[in-house]
């Protein structure tokens, strides 16, 4: 059996294959010689659903760019933001400052401690995010999935001062890889809330 799987690899029914995209697929029929198998051997009990059985259908691409980008902004307690439509929004991602427009490409960006920027119009509303997800589907939906999301002004500059040093004062005399990690991400942290209220 091993001796033949290089002539199937080469073959011409193997070289036409594809492996399709998920945007691609459509919603998979049951298939029916299973069902009517499963019937007849075990009769009493329904088939068993596949995992596309369960998922809600993929929001069809717009054929044209909106005007707005919706945004949700979720924290593991709460919803900041529920498709809210705004121009753009500025995410701190870990490969730097991501600027996100209706029509953006389709991306999933891990989150830094860093400024979430919501632009609608003139305004903007800006939230310190500790860490977390982007999310920016094709239909201009951006999901933004965040441990800990505080608007700025709501951040105590002093208290912010006192915890850097707080944990630079941990980190200096950390004995284990543990505490060191643990000081070390509290300084980044604090560093970046720091950078967020001066800058």
């Amino acid at each position: 059996m091993l001796r033949q799987a290089p002539r199937f690899l080469l073959s011409r029914a193997a070289m036409r294959w594809r492996r399709p995209f998920s945007t691609d697929l459509a919603e998979a029929p049951a298939d029916s010689k299973f069902v009517d198998t499963w019937k007849k051997a075990i009769p009493n009990i329904d088939p068993p659903k596949t995992p596309s059985a369960f998922m809600t259908p993929r929001p069809p691409t717009p054929s044209t760019i909106p005007s707005k980008l919706t945004v949700n902004l979720v924290l593991p307690y709460d919803s900041l933001l529920s498709t809210k439509e705004v121009d753009m929004v500025i995410v701190p991602a870990t490969t730097g400052q991501m600027g996100v427009l209706p029509g953006h490409v389709p991306t999933i960006a891990e989150l830094k401690p860093g400024v979430l920027s919501v632009h609608e119009g003139n305004e903007v509303k800006k939230y310190f995010l500790s860490s977390g997800f982007a999310f920016i589907h094709a239909n201009s939906v951006a999901d933004i999935m965040a441990v800990e999301a505080t608007p700025l002004d709501q951040i105590d500059s002093s208290l912010v001062q006192k915890g850097l040093a707080e944990f630079t004062q941990k980190l200096n005399s950390a004995s284990t890889d543990v505490e060191k990690a643990e000081a070390q991400i509290g300084v980044d942290v604090h560093s970046a809330l720091n950078a967020a209220l001066t800058g």
